[in-house]
């Protein structure tokens, strides 16, 4: 019992820490996505959107409103683990948390836990400049709900990951910019891809982020262009990998001792 109040005093205490480092520079980790929200809105759902007219039965500014919340969550939660212990193995303070009697498990589920709480409060800061232009009904609750929590998860164990390997702190945002970034535009945010030709359509079910952003589409609208049961086995697939994987290189000391 004493041990695993040890542990749950050890992951709160990495978790406020997490939430205080976003918390503290606000204006950049949540007004900056709302602003950025509210451009797209107005820009692809306002000005462009009303020229596309209706994307799978919804006006398009419903249609895209999923994909644009799933974008900043998954963006958020990524960099903030990326970048947070980053700076710890910059910092060299990492090293105290590897010494110290906490397992690597409780490590690791206070980055993530840092890293989804910033998520969910973007996610609810960009809910709400949406609903200054629609108006939504959840089609399920319990989707839209499972499929948020499960990718900001997931990214935030890619950002951990990414943060493991990083040797300076451009080579945390080159994933982002080079990676991430192409694989969510490319993953139906703005579009249909019932709209691609059959090439094109085949390439993007290669892309894991298609299947996230879809599965919460149909939570939020009840439509999706892919199966939402093969979505949420790639989702939790991709989790229990990369936990596993995180786990091995913080075991192994991989990058971050010399």
């Amino acid at each position: 019992m004493n041990g695993w109040r040890y542990y749950r005093i050890s992951f709160s205490t990495i978790l406020a820490k997490e939430v205080l480092r976003f918390s503290r520079v606000w204006a950049q980790t949540l007004l900056f996505s709302a602003i950025s929200t509210v451009l797209y809105f107005m820009i692809f759902g306002r000005l462009i959107g009303e020229r596309i007219g209706p994307m799978g039965g919804f006006a398009y500014l419903d249609f895209i409103v999923p994909g644009v919340v799933l974008m900043a969550v998954l963006t958020n939660t990524y960099s903030n683990v990326a970048n947070s212990f980053y700076s710890s193995k910059f910092s060299r303070y990492v090293e105290e948390l590897l010494v110290a009697p906490v397992p690597n498990w409780v490590i690791l589920a206070g980055f993530v836990a840092g890293g989804v709480a910033r998520g969910v409060a973007v996610g609810i800061v960009v809910i709400l400049a949406a609903l200054v232009f629609t108006r939504i009904q959840i089609h399920s609750y319990g989707i839209t709900l499972l499929v948020f929590i499960l990718t900001a998860v997931l990214f935030a164990l890619g950002g951990f990951i990414n943060a493991i390997y990083a040797d300076s702190f451009d080579d945390v945002t080159i994933v982002s910019t080079f990676v991430l970034t192409p694989l969510t535009y490319l993953g139906g945010v703005f579009y249909s891809i019932d709209l691609l030709p059959a090439f094109w359509q085949s390439l993007s079910f290669a892309n894991p982020v298609l299947y996230m952003i879809n599965a919460f589409r149909f939570g939020v609208l009840g439509v999706s262009d892919v199966p939402v049961g093969a979505a949420f086995a790639i989702i939790l697939g991709f989790i229990a990998l990369s936990t596993l994987y995180s786990l091995y290189l913080l075991r192994h000391g991989v990058g971050i001792k010399t």
